[in-house]
């Protein structure tokens, strides 16, 4: 019994445990919190700053255990559990410019937990770099320390070295300390300096530069030396002896390295004494360099050797300038100067490049033959003592003579009309210059100087028979210039005198009859003849023919035909002609005027008293007349 009263208590105690707890979890709540910054947002170096987080929290009067967290940047700086509801102060003793950035405060209680608003603050000011050497005089290639100090910094800093105001080194340090080796490669007196750069993402704070520091250098005795045998004038195809060594060596124990070398070409290299033999020549004489290496000590010794031609570049050069296919040529190979001095009258000589060339040599340098049929490549080659010159490429063309002209009419020649003629060879080289002639006299010269050029003269004839005596010549050279047969084309006579003929003849032209109207004109044929009836624009037969004449046939006249008549004629000169009109009255058919004429003979009677009628003309008109079938062109009655 007592045992179930004890286990009774128990749980019951800690029900109620339960209830208070919970009860106090749920009793506070976080109102606000604030960062602030003291005295200012923005101070100067070495202001000592105090970073203020003031939380507001309601609670039941327990007291709470509070975390408080500073950020920086967005990375935790500082922590702090505290069960006070004091704000929390975060001092930053004598500011440098490291501190500057953006900072926030968070507090937690239980599970719950505010962060404030960023507040930044800006320290400005850095202090003066101070630069330190270890030694203020030295010798080439020896080594310096300096040390610079960003005295009372923090951060994340670059330090910079300057030697007379050009940067020579820079370090990445996390300390306000950074150290650099020196040396110098030129004597006499370097100011070196130095500065520094904090790092305060995203910014960055650049120091003042510090005070110069003076350091001498010194030369050291250790020389280059570079000697080139012989010394007095050098020809082409001389030897060469080169030397590079080193004098008054001093510290032997350091890397030494000898490079000899003519411009960008390296021609030997050693440790004391180098030498390199060549030919010398004078398209490559240039400067040669002995240079020494003792660490990062350089020194150097140069010579220009100039190198006296013993022969120029020979140049070759063709006669005439101009050749044809098969011409006779000559390729004449010569140096402008030589050393007549070192070299014999023999012993420069001449060769043409290809030795397959056609063309024979001679005497030396000067090549005979003739041209050949198509581009050819010649090089001339002067050799003497070993030295070998060629000259640039010479490209031969040989030019094609042009072929015998042709000689035509562009289109059609017309008397008293101007024409063009056209005068053309198949081939021959250009620019080709034709020539017109009249007989044996020079008309006119055209030069045709690019490829579907034509040479085309514009001239005008009077009489038929003056186009035969047209030719053209045609020149390419100052030799050949072949001419043309004389012109053989059709000229064409324009049309004149257009008559028009009549049968039968006026005015026996009756009823019944095939009329006939005759179209003749003087011309050159082919004609086109068309006939018209006045008062009708429309053609009444048209004709093509080869002759200078031709009719058109009406067949069974009628008295509907009667009317003026004309005709018009053209031919390939373009001049339409017109013949005067002519007028056709087509008279009474001869039985007609029987039958008519024995009406008259016998008068009737109509039964008026006193009248006496024509019964035949009153009654003509009536009688069955059948004219068809008659004709194989017939003229409509109305037009």
């Amino acid at each position: 019994m007592g045992l179930l009263l004890l286990l009774t208590s128990v749980l019951l105690s800690n029900f109620f445990h339960s209830v208070r707890v919970v009860t106090a979890q749920q009793l506070f709540t976080i109102k606000d919190i604030t960062l602030s910054i003291e005295p200012t947002p923005d101070v100067t170096r070495d202001t000592n700053v105090t970073l203020r987080c003031k939380a507001s929290v309601s609670s039941s009067g327990q007291a709470l255990s509070r975390e408080y967290r500073i950020y920086k940047d967005g990375n935790t700086i500082y922590s702090k559990n505290t069960s006070t509801s004091e704000d929390l102060l975060y001092p930053l003793s004598e500011a440098r410019v490291s501190n500057s950035g953006k900072y926030k405060c968070k507090i937690s209680i239980e599970r719950k937990d505010m962060m404030s608003g960023a507040e930044k603050l800006t320290v400005a000011g850095l202090s003066k770099p101070v630069l330190h050497i270890n030694k203020g005089v030295v010798s080439e290639g020896e080594e310096v320390t300096a040390i610079c100090t960003a005295p009372g910094e923090t951060g994340s800093f670059f330090f910079y070295f300057y030697e007379d105001s050009k940067e020579i080194q820079e370090k990445q340090v996390n300390s306000n300390k950074a150290e650099a080796r020196l040396r110098f490669s030129s004597t006499g007196y370097h100011k070196i300096h130095c500065g520094y750069t904090v790092l305060v993402t995203p910014n960055s704070f650049k120091s003042e530069e510090s005070l110069s520091v003076t350091v001498s250098v010194k030369e050291l005795p250790t020389v280059a030396v570079l000697e080139i045998f012989p010394k007095s004038k050098i020809y082409e195809g001389d030897k060469l002896d080169i030397f590079c060594s080193v004098k008054n060596l001093l510290r032997s124990s350091e890397s030494i390295n000898l490079y000899l070398s003519q411009g960008s070409q390296l021609l030997s290299s050693g440790y004391s004494t180098v030498n390199h033999s060549m030919v010398a020549l004078a398209k490559d004489p240039g400067e040669f360099e002995c240079r020494l290496e003792i660490g990062n000590v350089i020194k150097c010794d140069t010579k220009a050797v100039s190198v006296t031609e013993l022969f120029s570049v020979p140049t070759l050069n063709m006669y005439p300038a101009e050749v044809f296919q098969r011409e006779y040529m000559t390729l004449t190979c010569r140096s402008e100067s030589s050393a007549s001095e070192r070299l014999g009258r023999d012993e420069l000589t001449y060769t043409l490049d290809p030795t397959e060339s056609p063309l024979i040599s001679k005497v030396n340098g000067v090549f005979y033959g003739r041209a050949l049929l198509y581009d050819f490549n010649y090089t001339c080659v002067a050799k003497a003592k070993e030295i070998v010159k060629r000259s640039e490429t010479l490209t031969v063309r040989p030019k094609v003579s042009v072929s015998t002209p042709k000689i035509s009419v562009v289109g059609r020649a017309v008397i008293g009309q101007s024409f063009k003629i056209l005068c053309q060879s198949d081939i021959g080289s250009l620019p080709i210059n034709y020539t017109l002639l009249w007989g044996y006299d020079q008309l006119n010269t055209t030069t045709v100087k690019e490829p579907f050029q034509q040479a085309l003269f514009t001239v005008t004839v009077r009489k038929s028979d003056e186009i035969s005596k047209y030719m053209c010549e045609a020149r390419n050279s100052p030799k050949e210039a072949p001419l043309s047969k004389r012109l053989n084309a059709t000229v064409i006579v324009p049309l004149t005198n257009p008559t028009l003929t009549v049968l039968p003849h006026l005015p026996e032209i009756s009823e019944g009859d095939n009329l006939y109207l005759i179209c003749g004109v003087n011309g050159t044929p082919p004609v086109t003849f068309k006939w018209y009836r006045v008062g009708n624009e429309h053609p009444l037969y048209t004709i093509t023919t080869h002759r200078n004449n031709t009719d058109y046939r009406v067949s069974a006249l009628s008295k509907e035909h009667s009317g003026m008549y004309y005709c018009e004629a053209i031919n390939h000169a373009n001049i339409l002609v017109r013949s005067d009109p002519v007028t056709i009255e087509v008279r009474l058919a001869l039985w007609k005027k029987v039958l008519i004429g024995g009406f008259y003979a016998a008068p009737l009677y109509d039964g008026t008293e006193g009248r006496v009628t024509n019964g035949a003309r009153d009654s003509v008109a009536s009688l069955p007349v059948d004219i068809s079938n008659r004709s194989s062109y017939s003229i409509p009655a109305t037009v």
